[in-house]
C-alpha cells in the first residue's frame, strides 16, 4: 500500500539514480529513479512523492504534483486620493493679560470661597462644641491607655498519659477465660467481681440454668489483682518519670500516693521507683511554691489585683500558711480596688476573686457602691458566707451554718441559632455478665477500658 511522504534529494549518483532521505530526518533513506524527477531537480530539493513500504525497504513510485496557490484574489489594491494633502497644524491659546509670570516670592491671591493659606505662627481657632480638644484638631482624640506590663508566662503543665505496657504484659500471660475476671477486678476490685457474679446468677436462676460458682471466680480475682495493681502503677510511674519537670503536681502526687498501696509496696520492683518519685515530688513542690509567691508579687507590682487574688487561691501545696507580709500587701491592694467608683462588672469580678483567696477576711470595704444593680447584689449574696464583713455593708445577714459557694466555672460560648448541637459521644457499653458455663469459671471481658489517668 502506497503512502505519500516528503523527501529531500541528497545527491545525484550520475547513473540516473538519486539518493534521498526523509525531509528533516536521517531515516528512512534510499535511492530513486531520476526519470520521475523534473529536469530542474537538484540536491537539497524537498519533494512530495508516492512511496511504498515493504520488507526490502522503501520504493519511490512517482512524484506528486502540487498545485500552486493562487494569491491574486487576496491582493488589495490601494488607490490614492485625488485631494491635495493638507498638513495638520497646532496653535496654542494666547495667555490672558492679567496672568503674569510668577516671580520668586510671589503668591497667587486666593479666589472667591478659597481658604487663605496659613503662615508660620498663625493659629487656627478651636471649633465650637469641641470641649477638651486641642486647638487645630479636626476630630476628637481617643483617651490614651497604657497597657500594664505582661506577667511572666509559665509553661503549661502536662497531664499524666500512661501507657499500658506492663498491664498488657500481665494480661497476655493469662488464659482467655481469665482475662475478663482480671479486667473486672482491676476496674472495681473484688466487689465488682462479686456483684457481676451475683447479677449473672440471678439471670441464670430466672432462665432455669445452672448457676456459676462464685467462690472460684472470687478466688481467681484475689490472686490476679495484686499483679494487675502493680502493673498499672508501673505504667503511671514510668509516664510520670518521663515528664517529671512539667508534669502537673496533682498527677505526680496521685502517683506517689498510689505507691503506698499495700499491693504495690509488697513488690520489690516498685520500691526504687517510688523512692525516686517521692524525692522528685518534694523538690517540685518547693520549686512551685517559690514561683507561686513570685507570681503573686509580680501581679501586685503591676496593679493586676484580680490576677494576684486568683493565683493566691491556687497554691501548689494545700495546707501551707500564706505569708503574713505578702497577705497584708494583697489585702491592702484588694481593699483599695473596691472603691465606690469601681465599675459594677469589675466590682463583681473583684468580689469573686476575694471570696476564694486566703486574705478574704482581711479585705475591708470603705464605701458601698451607690445604687448597686441586681448583678452586684446577687454576687454579694452568693459569696456572703465567705466575706460576711462585706455583705453586712450591703445589708445582707449571713445565716449561721450557711454553706460556702463554689468558684464559678467559665461560661460556655453561645451557639448561633440554627446551628445543630454537636453529636454526643456514644455511651459506654455496660459490662457483660459472667459467662453462663458453670463448668468453666469465667467472666467475659468488659467493653470499658479502665481509667489510668485522673
Amino acid at each position: 500500500m502506497s503512502k505519500r511522504i516528503d523527501i529531500e534529494l541528497t545527491s545525484n549518483r550520475g547513473d540516473g539514480t538519486w539518493t534521498w532521505r526523509a525531509a528533516g530526518a536521517k531515516t528512512p533513506k534510499g535511492t530513486l529513479n531520476g526519470a520521475i524527477l523534473d529536469a530542474g531537480a537538484k540536491t537539497g530539493d524537498t519533494l512530495k512523492v508516492e512511496a511504498e513500504f515493504d520488507l526490502d525497504g522503501v520504493e519511490i513510485l512517482s512524484l506528486v504534483k502540487t498545485k500552486e496557490k493562487s494569491i491574486r484574489g487576496n491582493i488589495l489594491q490601494l488607490l490614492g486620493s485625488e485631494k491635495e494633502f493638507q498638513p495638520v497644524t497646532q496653535k496654542l491659546a494666547d495667555k490672558s493679560k492679567d496672568r503674569k509670570p510668577k516671580r520668586d516670592g510671589d503668591k497667587r491671591p486666593p479666589r472667591d470661597g478659597e481658604r487663605k493659606p496659613r503662615r508660620d505662627g498663625d493659629k487656627r481657632p478651636p471649633r465650637e462644641g469641641a470641649e477638651g480638644e486641642k486647638s487645630g484638631d479636626r476630630r476628637p482624640r481617643r483617651p490614651s491607655f497604657t497597657a500594664p506590663p505582661e506577667l511572666p508566662k509559665r509553661p503549661a503543665a502536662k497531664r499524666l498519659k500512661p501507657k499500658r505496657v506492663h498491664r498488657s504484659a500481665v494480661l497476655d500471660t493469662l488464659p482467655v477465660e481469665q482475662r475478663g475476671v482480671a479486667e473486672r477486678a482491676l476496674i472495681g476490685g473484688i466487689k465488682a467481681v462479686r456483684d457481676a457474679v451475683k447479677e449473672q446468677n440471678d439471670q441464670l436462676k430466672k432462665d432455669g440454668k445452672p448457676l456459676v460458682p462464685a467462690e472460684g471466680l472470687i478466688s481467681m480475682a484475689q490472686e490476679l489483682l495484686p499483679k494487675l495493681r502493680v502493673a498499672e502503677w508501673l505504667d503511671k510511674a514510668e509516664a510520670a518519670k518521663a515528664d517529671i519537670e512539667l508534669l502537673d503536681l496533682r498527677d505526680l502526687r496521685q502517683v506517689v500516693v498510689g505507691a503506698d498501696d499495700p499491693m504495690v509496696v509488697r513488690d520489690e520492683t516498685t520500691r526504687a521507683l517510688a523512692t525516686e518519685l517521692k524525692a522528685a515530688l518534694k523538690s517540685r513542690q518547693e520549686f512551685e511554691q517559690t514561683r507561686w509567691l513570685e507570681d503573686i508579687k509580680s501581679a501586685i507590682a503591676v496593679s493586676r489585683v484580680i490576677r494576684a487574688l486568683k493565683i493566691s487561691s491556687e497554691p501548689p501545696k494545700a495546707g501551707q500558711p500564706f505569708p503574713a507580709e505578702l497577705g497584708a500587701q494583697l489585702a491592702s491592694a484588694a481593699s483599695a480596688a473596691l472603691s465606690s467608683e469601681t465599675a459594677p462588672d469589675r466590682f463583681c469580678a473583684l468580689l469573686e476573686a476575694i471570696a476564694f483567696s486566703p486574705v478574704r477576711g482581711q479585705v475591708k470595704l470603705a464605701a458601698v457602691l451607690p445604687n448597686p444593680n441586681e448583678t452586684v447584689l446577687a454576687t454579694v449574696k452568693r459569696v456572703a458566707p465567705l466575706v460576711p464583713q462585706i455583705a453586712q455593708m450591703f445589708g445582707i445577714v449571713v445565716a449561721p451554718g450557711a454553706h460556702s459557694p463554689r468558684p464559678l466555672r467559665p461560661t460556655r460560648p453561645v451557639r448561633p441559632k440554627g446551628k445543630p448541637a454537636p453529636a454526643k459521644a456514644p455511651q459506654a457499653i455496660p459490662a457483660p455478665p459472667v459467662a453462663d458455663a458453670p463448668s468453666t469459671p469465667e467472666v467475659t471481658a468488659t467493653a470499658d477500658a479502665p481509667s489510668t489517668s485522673e
